[in-house]
Order: structure tokens, then sequence, then C-alpha cells
């Protein structure tokens, strides 16, 4: 087996995977910068609404968008 596909990690996007991501995303410190909730807050309203993969890559971009920003 290839090295690169050891590597990665699947996860079948579901209704548990994007609580998962709302959860991780509540607990940055920069998750109440406007830019960033509203990303998560649309995420997770798709994924409630049945576009999981929709939803994920919002909150994927979300947690990205709240990440502390290297000096």
């Amino acid at each position: 087996m290839p090295v690169a596909a050891t590597e990665l990690r699947l996860v079948p996007p579901g209704l548990a995977y994007c609580d998962e991501l709302s959860a991780r995303f509540a607990r940055l410190p920069r998750s109440r910068q406007e830019i960033s909730r509203d990303l998560a807050t649309e995420g997770s309203q798709l994924c409630h609404d049945g576009h999981v993969r929709t939803g994920v890559a919002k909150l994927r971009r979300a947690l990205r968008a709240a990440q502390p920003k290297p000096n």
C-alpha cells in the first residue's frame, strides 16, 4: 500500500461529524468573529437540512478562519 494512502484520514460525513466540527469551532478563541461565526452557522444549518458534504466544507472553513494567526 502506498504511503500516501495510509496517511489519508477519511471520515464519512454525517450529522455526528458536523456536530463534532461545530463543538470544535465553539472552543476556539476567534469563534466570535463575524465571518467565521457566519460560516459555522451556515455549515451547521446545511448539515441539519441534509446537505452534509457542503455543511462540512463550510464548518471546516469556519475552523480555519477561527484559528489563531501565527505571528
